[in-house]
């Protein structure tokens, strides 16, 4: 007689789990320091100036192509996303490490390289908080962080252009500037996705006001503190991203006032 499997049966499609590092590898050449030791990198006005703004670019850039990496590794198969979704943080991955390489590239040309100055490890810290969670990590990582360089790059390329180095504000404005609006796109797009399939609706439901609900509720909850303006309107809007999404969060929540962050 055949011996009976006392065992519980395990439940149907159980999901797989979570992988990915918990830091990811980095150069060891390159100093992390916390962010309030960050020394100032100035306006572009001199030489030391400009290598450190690029330095800057450098190395957000290279925790960029990481969390491009992660987000498929830790969630696409986990959380059952579609082919496009690995397509396009593959492309955004594919775009960060071409914009770390120029950058370092352009960084030696000015007499520097990557590593000669210290830098922080803020955005992966915000990505180790939304580790478990695919809605979080879409809307601080992919929306709030990318918009937030869309925001601050024009005045960073005219600060290049200013001081006398057309190169790198050529390179910043040609390659870099209009591709990392396409990232931003990709991390609207797939917030509505995610939050839309969680509601048994599709893309082309008409549930935006549901959709920018969510995303404040979820920026307020894993994103520390209020959205800092001013905002690049035009970049923010050619990647969906309008100010009925960005405009209420730059408002301090208070139990008996609210006031503007400057």
């Amino acid at each position: 007689m055949a011996q009976r499997n006392h065992r519980s049966p395990l439940p149907p499609n159980p999901r797989p789990p979570r992988t990915g590092p918990p830091r990811q590898a980095h150069p060891s050449t390159v100093k992390l320091v916390p962010p309030s030791q960050m020394p100032k990198l100035g306006r572009g006005g001199s030489l030391q100036s400009r290598q450190a703004m690029v330095h800057s670019l450098a190395h957000t850039e290279s925790w960029a192509i990481d969390l491009s990496w992660d987000i498929i590794a830790r969630f696409g198969k986990q959380e059952a996303m579609p082919v496009e979704f690995f397509t396009d943080f593959v492309k955004v991955a594919q775009d960060e490490g071409r914009h770390f390489s120029l950058l370092a590239s352009r960084l030696e040309e000015m007499g520097s390289f990557y590593g000669a100055l210290p830098a922080h490890d803020g955005l992966w810290d915000s990505a180790t908080a939304t580790s478990d969670d695919l809605l979080a990590r879409l809307a601080v990582e992919h929306c709030v962080h990318e918009a937030r360089g869309m925001d601050v790059l024009p005045t960073t390329i005219a600060r290049f252009r200013n001081g006398g180095d057309e190169k790198t504000a050529g390179l910043l404005e040609s390659v870099v500037y209009p591709e990392e609006i396409t990232h931003c796109a990709a991390g609207v797009k797939w917030f509505k996705y995610v939050f839309l399939r969680s509601m048994g609706k599709g893309l082309d439901g008409n549930e935006e006001d549901a959709v920018i609900e969510k995303f404040h509720e979820v920026v307020r909850k894993h994103f520390r503190g209020p959205l800092k303006p001013p905002f690049n309107e035009e970049a923010r809007k050619a990647a969906g991203f309008g100010p009925q999404w960005y405009e209420p969060l730059a408002v301090k929540e208070s139990k008996t006032t609210t006031t503007i962050a400057f």
